[in-house]
């Protein structure tokens, strides 16, 4: 898996869990927020605070889901 993937799958969901994304791309969530990290720091991508409730079924604790939102414009430095 490449930042680009990641990019892509984002650009497209435009807002997706770390767990959802870490079982898209067969990986340890650990090692996918390394590479979320790095969109974050281009102002690409934000991480929502915890306890942001998903869009999805309400099944899950808000407080352990990590939500991540592709920005479409970067911010400016």
């Amino acid at each position: 898996m490449i930042l680009s993937e990641i990019r892509d799958y984002l650009q497209t969901h435009k807002r997706a869990a770390l767990k959802d994304m870490a079982h898209r791309f067969n990986t340890e969530p650990d090692a996918l927020r390394g590479m979320l990290d790095k969109w974050i720091s281009k102002g690409r991508l934000e991480k929502l605070p915890l306890g942001t409730p998903c869009s999805g079924c309400n099944l899950c604790d808000p407080g352990e889901i990590e939500i991540y939102v592709w920005k479409d414009t970067p911010r400016i430095q």
